[in-house]
């Protein structure tokens, strides 16, 4: 039996180990698009402020560890599936057989149709390559332009502030974090980060980046849709991510927003399993959708790897779950936060403190959170989202006092 993992990211490696340790002895093969070894590109952010080096950005940091399981890594960027033939098909040429097939592909960072992003000093924040060159350019006191105000380009605010750059950041939605939190929340984002002496630019566009001619060192401008233009030595664009599947196209593997998959993680041609960030799986509030996060990647490669080897394990579904650290702020959402038809909402704010608190309730069911300023009683938000607990009368006290949260959690797991 020959295995082959397309995406060498924290999917495909969990689901080679998983192999590894489900079918000893078959053929494992994991194809990675770099030339570093297998890395978490959550952790760029990290090397940026110093708190790890390059390697510390590897998903197994042991020498051999591949090889010690019998997984042989090849780099190669597939261009297209053979799937009648059971091949993927390479870049540059040749291709690589399999008998079943894991596409975890990932995501690449969505490049705005702006004049301009093309320039030296213009960089995403993807790669190690990206890192490499961010590292030359976000000195103390650099003028940098950060686009995009989403999870990922709050991650990377944080390490350009460690580095003590003058930063500007432009969001084009009405707040920040528009994704994750609500107006309230990402309200009190911006205000934190302006307190913080960060510029913050909401409801705005980048409408061209363009060559700027001076003495020193800020050789952009970047012009906003508001009509005024800033001077900067880099331009870090972060305008949110896209699954890696166009290669898949004419293969018959159905696609939507990801690859459809289902509750087994196999897609609809059978024997091709997907997982992680271009997969479009089982959601735990119902449907199918892309989470693009790394506890499920983890979990889909887990999962997919059992169902690929023969253990019949369906998936339960996947959590929308953030933790954010913006600037010091943090901020965490869980569920169907937003609520909808059929929901009703509980929240209490302290605006001086920077501290949000609002829960959503379907029925005496709480199916969703979001939270910030606070640290406290995380697990217990999920716990009682995941266990589709009933709360009964506490449902009540919560929706006049959210919070009492613990209490719930205590009166429910001692009753």
């Amino acid at each position: 039996m020959t295995y082959v993992i397309i995406g060498a990211g924290p999917a495909g490696v969990v689901a080679a180990e998983t192999l590894a340790k489900t079918d000893k002895g078959a053929e494992i093969v994991l194809l990675g698009g770099e030339a570093d070894p297998p890395y978490s590109r959550m952790a760029i952010p990290y090397v940026l402020t110093g708190i790890i080096d390059h390697g510390g950005t590897h998903l197994r940091k042991q020498a051999g560890h591949y090889e010690a399981l019998g997984i042989t890594y090849r780099q190669g960027i597939a261009k297209g599936l053979d799937v009648a033939g059971r091949k993927v098909l390479l870049e540059g040429g040749g291709e690589q057989p399999y008998d079943k097939l894991l596409i975890a592909t990932g995501a690449r960072p969505i490049k705005p149709p702006v004049p301009g992003l093309d320039l030296p000093g213009v960089h995403h924040c993807w790669t190690l390559d990206d890192c490499r060159a961010i590292e030359k350019l976000a000195h103390e006191g650099a003028h940098v332009v950060l686009m995009g105000a989403g999870f990922i380009g709050c991650i990377i605010l944080e390490a350009l502030v460690e580095r003590g750059v003058k930063l500007t950041v432009v969001e084009a939605l009405d707040r920040m974090v528009p994704r994750m939190m609500d107006a309230t929340a990402g309200g009190l984002i911006k205000d934190w980060c302006v307190q913080k002496g960060i510029n913050v630019e909401t409801g705005t566009k980048v409408t061209k980046v363009e060559r700027r001619e001076a003495d020193d060192e800020d050789k952009l401008f970047v012009d906003l849709d508001t009509g005024d233009q800033i001077a900067a030595h880099l331009v870090v664009v972060a305008a949110g991510v896209t699954s890696n599947i166009e290669f898949l196209e004419g293969t018959g593997i159905e696609i939507e927003q990801g690859i459809r998959i289902n509750e087994f993680l196999e897609t609809s041609v059978p024997g091709v399993y997907a997982a992680g960030d271009c997969a479009q799986g089982p959601d735990f509030g119902g449907g199918f959708n892309v989470h693009a996060i790394q506890p499920t990647s983890t979990e889909h490669g887990r999962i997919a790897a059992l169902n690929m080897a023969g253990r019949v394990t369906p998936y339960q579904g996947s959590l929308q779950m953030n933790v954010l650290d913006t600037a010091g702020l943090i901020s965490t959402s869980f569920g169907d936060w937003e609520g909808g038809p059929g929901t009703e909402m509980a929240e209490v704010l302290d605006a001086g403190h920077f501290k949000y608190l609002r829960l959503n309730f379907k029925d005496d069911v709480l199916v969703g959170a979001l939270s910030l300023g606070r640290t406290d009683h995380m697990g217990v938000l999920r716990g009682l989202i995941q266990n589709r607990t009933h709360l009964g009368p506490w449902k009540a006290k919560l929706m006049e006092d959210p919070h009492r949260i613990m209490e719930a959690y205590v009166a429910h797991a001692y009753a």
